[in-house]
């Protein structure tokens, strides 16, 4: 792996002149911050060499480089999920990539399903911890050149940064929750059990991504700040049918908003 990630990073060197200061990974429907950018350098994920492709509605497949508030930055438009049949080390190759480009802090966003009781479809949660119930992605032979063999996760999302969203939020009169993001496979949605099983052990909120490149970001010492937008819900009573593209839509109509508050932190780090 550690060939390949070289070989991938001479390729995007010879693209860009500047550095990124901070990596940002778009989720379902959260690509519109890709906007915000000024944008000097744009590839796509088919081009750059041992980069996976992405398959899933809602994820364009490209890289940007660019500037966000004066602050450079990588953007991933789009990322990779287990259940698209791709390994936990091509999930998570990109955000090994974007560290040994200079990152020094990773922001990832994502949509996922409500399973607290007092969370309404449409709300923002930042995330303060999480459940892993997909395969870690440390498993396997480590490269101590990018870290450790055991991994401390007691503070698996950054406090400095997480206090400064929610500054921020309030400053911009957004409203937010707080919670527990639990991370499955897929890709089926939940069970009514399934839901109150993820629900009893202590998660607020459940989806099929973010936690494999959180736990490889902190493995490389990376301090991360996560988001998800409740996008459908899985509590009794409030369950319907959803499909991907509504979750997609739903995302679609809080990204302003997320937007905003990502815009202002890039600057506060």
């Amino acid at each position: 792996m550690l060939k390949k990630i070289d070989e991938t990073i001479v390729f995007i060197k010879q693209q860009i002149k500047n550095k990124p200061f901070v990596g940002i990974i778009l989720g379902s429907g959260l690509g519109q911050l890709a906007d915000e950018i000024e944008i000097s350098v744009r590839i796509s994920y088919s081009d750059i060499p041992n980069f996976p492709v992405s398959t899933v509605k809602g994820h364009e497949g490209q890289l940007f480089f660019g500037t966000l508030n004066g602050v450079q930055v990588v953007a991933m438009q789009g990322r990779f999920h287990f259940y698209e049949g791709y390994s936990m080390d091509e999930i998570t190759f990109p955000v090994r990539v974007l560290k040994q480009l200079g990152i020094q802090y990773l922001f990832v966003s994502n949509a996922s399903g409500g399973v607290n009781v007092d969370f309404e479809v449409g709300d923002i949660m930042l995330i303060t911890d999480h459940i892993n119930l997909m395969p870690n992605p440390l498993i396997g032979p480590n490269f101590t050149e990018h870290g450790p063999r055991f991994v401390d996760l007691s503070e698996a999302y950054d406090k400095q940064l997480l206090s400064k969203a929610k500054k921020i939020a309030r400053h911009h009169g957004i409203n937010f929750k707080t919670g527990v993001y639990a991370a499955v496979t897929g890709p089926t949605y939940e069970t009514l059990a399934e839901y109150k099983y993820i629900q009893s052990i202590g998660a607020d909120a459940v989806g099929m991504s973010t936690i494999p490149e959180v736990i490889v970001a902190r493995h490389m010492r990376l301090p991360v700040f996560a988001v998800s937008v409740i996008s459908d819900l899985g509590v009794e009573g409030k369950i319907v049918e959803i499909s991907h593209d509504e979750v997609v839509d739903a995302a679609a109509l809080v990204a302003p908003k997320l937007t905003l508050i990502i815009k202002d932190l890039v600057t506060e780090v």
